[in-house]
């Protein structure tokens, strides 16, 4: 038992994503089970379903950086019909995970919509333009952070606290803010880097990031632009939506319909236009 809380107290110097999994109620009471994103679980629960079943719903709170109670039968059973008659295994998720951040550069109609729904999944916000009157608290209250600021010093300042986790969403349409911003970007860790235009506009901005040195087809592979799904969004809510959806995808793998990855105009005969 000593080597898990060897490991967990050496994930927690190193800042790394770590969860401790502990049966609080049920058989196998004291039970542990470590747990951290692409790392080998260390100990048990009792059972080897219960053990994957644990794991997976681990990750998944430690991804949101949540810590809570979960119930599960003695086998990993997880539907309340599969606990008919079962002793009921109560486990306390323990985790050790800063939030994951969404930094979002240009204050546009687009934004405020996208920190709510970014809110609600667990991230920390920051909203960034270099235009005073439009990078207010005032306009965007759910932001944990606004700031007046050009992109360039952001990065400089605070680029190495990006992760897998993370995400960078850059909603302008002006060169000499989201050429710098994705530039920036693309030198950091961040999971996620989705830039808003249509694929007219995309091609101009890869001439432009071109001519500053962005050339590598991996540099290129990392942007999502158009950004979000391709789920036919109109609203500000309902693209806000597609975005976060879109960054789930990509952090677990799961092929969906990326705008990026389609042809044509990506919002024909909608009330809403991102394309411009």
């Amino acid at each position: 038992m000593s080597s898990i809380y060897d490991s967990l107290a050496e994930a927690i110097r190193a800042k790394q994503p770590v969860a401790l999994i502990t049966v609080i109620d049920g058989p196998h009471l004291g039970g542990k089970l470590l747990v951290g994103p692409g790392a080998k679980p260390a100990g048990s629960l009792g059972h080897p379903e219960l053990d994957r079943v644990a794991h997976r719903d681990a990750l998944a709170e430690l991804e949101a950086g949540r810590s809570g109670v979960r119930h599960y039968g003695p086998e990993g059973e997880t539907t309340p019909e599969d606990l008919l008659d079962t002793p009921i295994v109560r486990v306390f998720v323990e985790s050790w995970a800063p939030p994951p951040q969404m930094w979002i550069f240009g204050a546009v109609d687009f934004t405020a919509a996208l920190a709510k729904v970014a809110k609600v999944l667990g991230y920390r916000v920051m909203v960034c333009d270099a235009r005073e009157i439009f990078a207010t608290r005032r306009r965007f209250p759910m932001a944990d952070e606004v700031r007046v600021t050009w992109p360039t010093p952001v990065f400089e300042q605070r680029g190495d606290e990006l992760g897998a986790r993370d995400a960078v969403c850059i909603l302008t349409h002006d060169p000499k803010f989201d050429v710098p911003a994705v530039q920036a970007a693309l030198a950091t860790k961040v999971g996620y880097i989705g830039v808003m235009g249509s694929r007219t506009t995309h091609t101009k901005r890869m001439e432009r990031l071109a001519e500053v040195g962005v050339t590598s087809s991996a540099d290129v592979d990392r942007l999502m632009s158009p950004i979000g799904l391709d789920i036919g969004a109109r609203t500000p809510e309902e693209t806000a939506i597609s975005i976060c959806a879109e960054i789930i995808a990509r952090r677990t793998g799961t092929i969906t319909p990326s705008l990026r990855d389609g042809s044509g105009p990506i919002h024909q005969g909608r009330g809403h236009r991102l394309d411009g």
